[in-house]
């Protein structure tokens, strides 16, 4: 895999690659689908996350419904799956969003990541960590780094020995050492979060 000789380069990364084996991103579609299922995932477990996802899928005929049918269900419906209120609301707003500035899977694609992040972001309920994962894990985006994420935070401080003073300073530390793993971030990523569970290894 081609992002292993930069990855390399770092040999705490080098020492995750390592025993972590390789790992594949791919494109998913129906994006704003995706965009709701991060939304229900929010502040909230893997299992617990799967289990409303799964409910929410059961109320369509189809599997990947489009926004306009999500549009349709209504908003006690949603409640009654397991979401907040806020996320209830935060969902149709994302739907509403894609229908009136036509936005498909195909248009998406062909954005940079800061054209995506500008555009997505204008919707009420969505945040920069929420397109950030979407950019990774839907859009298949191999050079994304997420400062603001609370795995990534704890796995560089541990891994790196990083102490830092307030935020910006852990941030500014934070992109620092992920600027060694340009332009394959994303990986580096997928090696941080499953190095949280796994026994930190020696280097």
């Amino acid at each position: 895999m081609p992002y292993r000789k930069q990855l390399n380069k770092d040999k705490i990364m080098k020492a995750l690659v390592k025993t972590q084996g390789v790992y594949v991103i791919e494109q998913k579609k129906n994006v704003c689908l995706q965009l709701c299922a991060s939304i229900m995932s929010q502040q909230l477990s893997t299992k617990v996350a799967t289990v409303i996802y799964n409910r929410f899928l059961n109320l369509f005929k189809s599997k990947s419904p489009q926004p306009a049918a999500i549009l349709q269900v209504p908003h006690e419906t949603l409640r009654s799956i397991g979401l907040s209120n806020a996320k209830a609301l935060y969902i149709k707003n994302v739907c509403s969003f894609f229908i009136e500035q036509k936005l498909t899977d195909a248009r998406l694609y062909k954005m940079s990541n800061d054209e995506i992040l500008s555009l997505l972001t204008q919707i009420k309920g969505v945040g920069r960590w929420t397109v950030e994962m979407l950019l990774m894990f839907t859009l298949a985006r191999p050079d994304v780094f997420s400062t603001g994420d609370l795995g990534l935070q704890k796995a560089i401080i541990k891994l790196y020995k990083v102490e830092y003073e307030n935020q910006k300073d852990l941030f500014d530390k934070m992109n620092s050492i992920a600027d060694n793993w340009a332009p394959y971030r994303t990986y580096a990523c997928r090696y941080l979060w499953r190095a949280l569970d796994a026994p930190l290894i020696p280097v």
